[in-house]
């Protein structure tokens, strides 16, 4: 849902120095955007687009859409970890306050996610009437190691884009190898339990489960001609579904389900077949979907596939937090991480 109040950004009149627009770059919507040679300050449009950001040059950061909790500091580097809260030019999650958007005189607006008409009307419109330039970039899974090249050749940083999009490259390879290995017919059928009482999911080619999906997981809920995203999950038509595994990111819904009447009817958890993914700094599954997905792959494809997905997670972890996140975790991190 878009959530800026474009009326009051026409209003506006702060006066912004003008920059040289010395270069241009076509991003994911096929919008030629004029960028200055240096671009030293970037605002971010919405959660998925800040870490995007925070992965490729933290430094370049003015602040998140969202302050980070105590326990999200402890998992993202310093000083980045305490910039201030910006709000959201998109998404859900509040407006940002745009005189103080304006003022902070980005030399970059960078969204990242869907790049359907609704976003690129709003970038345009947006960037006519404060002069910044706005670049949008497709945020789709597969489109990662494209996003991450663009954005490094944005930034001026392309040796770093393209040692993140080799490092998203070798993950699919990974995973693709699993399931060449793996007939359709012996996959797992799985369930996304979203929410406290786990009964908001995704249908197929949604947005928050295309990681079960692409990790080998049937998704018991198949595909819906009415809803395309988000969805409200009756119990019992899922218990007639009968996944073999369910992941979940809500700790409240995983310390509950056992005990719940309704949820100990299903057979995986009866069988222990439950799972709760790690959430820190980000969400390893969704929450936002963005490039934190990438570990959360590697964690899902061994949730399903324990007896063939060759990984060292721990190992992939640590690895995974230095490149992406820029830290090095210690043991006692890596434990909470992967209990």
């Amino acid at each position: 849902m878009i959530r800026i109040a474009l009326a009051t950004l026409a209003a506006l009149t702060l006066a912004l120095p003008a920059q040289a627009q010395s270069r241009s770059i076509t991003d994911s919507a096929g919008r030629v955007v004029e960028l200055p040679e240096q671009v030293g300050s970037v605002f971010a449009a919405g959660p998925p687009a800040a870490i995007l950001l925070y992965i490729m040059a933290p430094d370049r950061m003015l602040g998140w859409p969202r302050a980070n909790r105590a326990d999200e500091r402890e998992f993202l580097a310093q000083p980045y970890a305490d910039l201030p809260e910006l709000g959201t030019l998109t998404g859900q999650g509040g407006e940002a306050n745009l005189e103080r958007m304006l003022a902070l005189q980005p030399d970059l607006i960078l969204d990242f996610g869907s790049v359907r008409d609704t976003y690129v009307d709003l970038a345009n419109r947006v960037q006519a009437q404060t002069g910044i330039p706005y670049l949008l970039i497709d945020g789709r899974f597969e489109n990662t190691p494209a996003a991450l090249r663009l954005l490094g050749e944005a930034l001026g940083v392309p040796e770093r884009g393209e040692a993140l999009a080799q490092d998203a490259e070798a993950t699919f390879a990974r995973i693709d190898a699993l399931l060449a290995t793996v007939p359709e017919a012996e996959r797992p059928r799985a369930y996304l339990a979203r929410g406290p009482e786990g009964l908001e999911s995704g249908v197929v080619g949604s947005i928050n489960t295309e990681i079960l999906e692409r990790a080998g997981g049937v998704n018991v809920l198949g595909r819906s001609d009415t809803a395309r995203g988000l969805v409200q999950v009756n119990f019992e038509a899922l218990l007639a579904t009968d996944p073999d595994v369910i992941v979940t990111w809500d700790r409240r819904f995983y310390e509950s389900h056992r005990d719940n009447p309704l949820w100990s009817r299903m057979r995986a958890v009866q069988e222990g077949r439950v799972h709760l993914s790690p959430v820190l700094p980000f969400g390893w599954i969704d929450r936002p979907p963005s490039l934190n997905r990438i570990i959360g792959l590697d964690w899902m494809a061994a949730t399903f596939y324990p007896d063939h997905y060759e990984i060292d997670l721990r190992a992939r972890t640590r690895d995974f937090y230095r490149l992406w996140y820029h830290l090095d975790l210690t043991e006692a991190q890596l434990d909470l991480l992967l209990p």
